[in-house]
Order: structure tokens, then C-alpha cells, then sequence
């Protein structure tokens, strides 16, 4: 009887034991936790910066026994554990970054308290994006010593030496815009209310075809630029370059909307676009080589706002922009103009870089303008010098032209330090040189006047030129 009590319990294991699932431990014997499974293989690359996660799950249900004892190359982490599942979560990794995930002998337990086995993972994050037409931004860079035009006449060289050593970032200069034609009337007009003249007079190239002896307009007679600057004063120049709409016509613009002149075609000896901008550029540089022979240097900013598209220049993108911005610089140095300090003007706001594609480059470029429009928030506009002087450290930013946007006093307090800012002209500013302005009235200007940063005319140094 004791015989058969005996066999029939060994039956009852053997039969128990052959149940056992494949996979499974039999009761009576302890579990060593093991990793089966993880979100993110071994190996992995590619692995995105904000995966966040890692989920490895066990064999058995675990609980946490040493945390210190999971760690992913000094990245902070976060546990928790649901029955077999460990989640590790972090935050943001970085680009191009082998990471390993590392669980110690003792970080987990099972139920009947057996520790882990060690556990390794190992993946790599993606590599950076780099857009081809994104210049790669140098914090350290710092504004070059000398301008762009490296044979620049002295004054020109005195001028650049003055805009970045004592004006840069601890002052701004304060401009008006010519009237239409070649005129101070904005100037005369804020000085009759403020009795003050602004620092800068700019004028704009924009009736190139009429001008000549004789004609309503004789961008020859350079007499009022002269004046300014003989009265102490800087002369900037910009240009709304005026072309035929089609090839022999007459009727010309300088928007894109209906015109058939082609920027990609501006350089390309043979087609009617180079002959037509030849005959204007050697026109410009005539002009230019006037004011040179005077000592005159000129702030110059030629074919702005590319990337709006609403002018031909940027109509056709980057790549035409480029080449038509070279082709000008290299046209009027080989004509022997020396007298220029080149501004390029920038689309990008606080919130888009779209234009990367259309600047021409550090050796084209000495300033980089923005214009600004019905912008009335201070913080708006410092947002956005920052933005771009944050893309463009190895240049000086300028408000290169304004609107109805905050007071300079406002814009300088908030962040806003532009090397210059001018608003732009009011065409039916009358004779009796009322208060009314569309773009900054005189409580605008006597606003603007009063921070001690805004320099004016009379604030200039007597030893500026030469």
C-alpha cells in the first residue's frame, strides 16, 4: 500500500511537470527577470530626437529595486512599471548621438525577489538636416573690419569704421527718405518741427530713363547730396530700378505683376536684358563716380525685398537673385566705383527665413536691411531684429525702411538696437508742412528724437570724413 501511495505521487509531479507550457517555470522554482522585448532595437539608427520613450518588457511582472541603476549616458531619466513592462522616459536627445540604455545585475525584481540579469541597449539618433540653402550660422562671428568693397575711398572706409565702432549696438542713426524725386523735403519737414535734421538723407535712382541735362529730373546735378554732406551730414541711395515690361516697349515698371523682364537673363551677354540693364548700370555708375570724385560716400541698397517677389529682381528666386546681385557689385567695380556701402534687404521676420536662398553672400554684402511695416508693438519689431541679427551675427542690422510701426524710443527699449532706421516719405506731405504723415508723424519723431540712442545730424562727428 505505502508502495503504491509513493508511485502514485510521483505520477501526480510527473504529469504536473509535463503540463508546464514551453516558456513558462515551474512553480516550486525561482524567476530571473530577462528582457524579452523592446521598443527600440539594438543597433537602431536613425532614432528621431523626440522618441521620449523606451519600453522594455520581461518575462515576469518586476517591481523597481535600484533605480540608480538604470541610467542612458547621463541623459535624466524617468521609471515606472506596469506588471512585466519597465518604461524609461527623457527628454530630447541630440543629432548624430550613440546612446546606451544600461540596466545593472539588481535594478529590477521578480515577484519571489530574484534581481535582473544585466541588460545593454544601444541605438543612434538621426543625423541634422542641413537645408542646402541654409548658410550655417557662426555665433562667434564678428562684424569684418572693412567693407565689402575692399578699394573703397577713404571716406567710405572712415564711414564703415564709424557705423561699426561707435554706432553698432550702442547707437542707431536716425533717416528720412527723398520725396520722389531728388529732394530733403522729409528732412526739411522734421526739422521744422523738431529743429533737429535726421542723420542720414536717402534718395532713390527711380527715374533713371528720365534723367539727363535738361530733363525734369538730372540725377548729374548732385548739388543736394553734396549739400547734406558738406553740411556734415550721410547720403544713402537706394534704387526702384525701372525696366521695359517687354523687349522694346516703352512702358516701364518695377514690379514682376505683367512684366516680361528676366533677372536670370540680366548676366547672360546677348540677351535684351543685359543689354538694358548695361545701359542703366553704366548710367548708375556715372552718377556714383560724381559723387566719388567729391569724397561723397554713399549707403547703398539696390534691389530690396527680393523675396517678396513683387519687384522683377526677385521674381524668379534665389538662384537669379544671386547672380543679378554679383553681376551689379562686379559691374560697378570694374567701372571703378569705390564709393559704396552695400545693403542687402531681408524678407525674414520673427516667425519665417524664407529668403536664405537670395543673399548673396558675406563678401557682397556690408548691412542687411529689413523692412517693416504697420508693425505698432515694440517687443513685434525687437523680435525681429533679433531674429535676424541672431542669422546674420557677421553683419550690421538696419530698419531699412519703416511704416507706422513704434517709436524708436520704444523700438530701443525693447531690444531693437538698429544701426539706422528711416521711414518712408509721404507724397502728399504739403506746403504748409502739417503734423499729419502716413508713416511717422512728428509726435513720431519728437518721440523718437528724445531717446538719447538716436543720433541726429548735428550728432554726427565733425571728424567723419576727411
Amino acid at each position: 500500500m505505502k508502495n503504491r501511495i509513493l508511485l502514485s505521487f510521483a505520477c501526480i509531479v510527473a504529469i504536473l511537470a509535463a503540463c508546464t507550457k514551453p516558456g513558462e517555470t515551474p512553480a516550486d522554482k525561482t524567476v530571473i527577470p530577462e528582457v524579452t522585448s523592446s521598443t527600440v532595437a539594438d543597433g537602431a539608427t536613425g532614432i528621431g530626437l523626440d522618441l521620449g520613450v523606451i519600453d522594455l518588457v520581461f518575462n515576469t511582472s518586476i517591481t523597481l529595486k535600484d533605480v540608480s541603476k538604470i541610467s542612458m549616458g547621463g541623459v535624466s531619466l524617468e521609471t515606472s512599471v506596469s506588471n512585466k513592462r519597465l518604461r524609461i522616459s527623457f527628454g530630447t536627445l541630440e543629432y548624430g548621438k550613440q546612446y546606451n540604455l544600461s540596466l545593472a545585475a539588481g535594478a529590477v525584481e521578480s515577484a519571489d525577489g530574484s534581481l535582473n540579469k544585466a541588460y545593454s541597449l544601444n541605438f543612434t539618433t538621426e543625423e541634422k538636416y542641413i537645408d542646402p540653402d541654409e548658410p550655417i550660422v557662426d555665433p562667434d562671428a564678428t562684424i569684418p573690419s572693412v567693407p565689402v568693397t575692399k578699394d573703397a575711398i577713404a571716406n567710405s572706409k572712415k564711414l564703415y569704421t564709424y557705423l561699426k565702432d561707435d554706432v553698432w549696438g550702442k547707437k542707431t542713426l536716425s533717416a528720412a527718405m527723398a520725396k520722389v524725386n531728388w529732394n530733403i523735403e522729409e528732412a526739411e519737414w522734421i526739422n521744422t518741427h523738431t529743429g533737429k535734421y535726421p542723420a542720414v538723407a536717402t534718395f532713390d535712382y527711380i527715374h533713371l530713363k528720365d534723367s539727363g541735362e535738361g530733363a525734369w529730373i538730372n540725377y548729374g546735378d548732385i548739388s543736394v547730396a553734396k549739400d547734406w554732406f558738406d553740411n556734415g551730414g550721410i547720403v544713402s541711395i537706394g534704387w526702384h530700378w525701372n525696366v521695359p515690361k517687354k523687349q522694346g516697349s516703352s512702358d516701364y515698371a518695377f514690379y514682376s505683376e505683367g512684366n516680361t523682364f528676366q533677372a536670370k537673363n540680366v548676366p547672360v551677354s546677348g540677351t535684351w536684358e543685359n543689354s538694358v540693364a548695361a545701359a542703366d548700370l553704366d548710367k548708375v555708375a556715372a552718377y556714383l563716380l560724381q559723387l566719388q570724385a567729391e569724397g561723397i560716400p554713399v549707403i547703398w541698397r539696390p534691389l530690396h525685398e527680393a523675396a517678396g517677389k513683387w519687384f522683377w529682381w526677385g521674381a524668379q528666386g534665389g538662384d537669379a537673385y544671386r547672380a543679378l546681385w554679383i553681376f551689379v557689385f562686379d559691374y560697378l567695380k570694374k567701372k571703378g566705383v569705390k564709393n559704396l556701402i552695400w545693403v542687402w534687404t531681408t524678407e525674414t521676420s520673427s516667425s519665417t527665413s524664407k529668403d536664405w536662398s537670395y543673399y548673396p553672400g558675406d563678401e557682397y554684402v556690408d548691412i542687411v536691411g529689413r523692412d517693416i511695416y504697420n508693425v505698432g508693438s515694440a517687443n513685434s519689431v525687437a523680435g525681429q531684429f533679433s531674429t535676424i541679427s541672431g542669422y546674420w551675427p557677421q553683419k550690421m542690422v538696419a530698419l531699412s525702411e519703416c511704416g507706422n510701426v513704434a517709436d524708436m524710443s520704444a523700438q530701443w527699449n525693447a531690444g531693437a538696437k538698429w544701426l539706422f532706421f528711416m521711414p518712408w516719405y509721404d507724397n502728399d506731405l504739403d506746403g504748409s508742412r502739417n503734423f499729419a504723415h502716413d508713416h511717422a508723424n512728428i509726435n513720431w519723431w519728437v518721440s523718437s528724437f528724445a531717446n538719447e540712442a538716436v543720433i541726429t545730424r548735428d550728432e554726427l562727428p565733425s571728424d567723419l570724413y576727411e
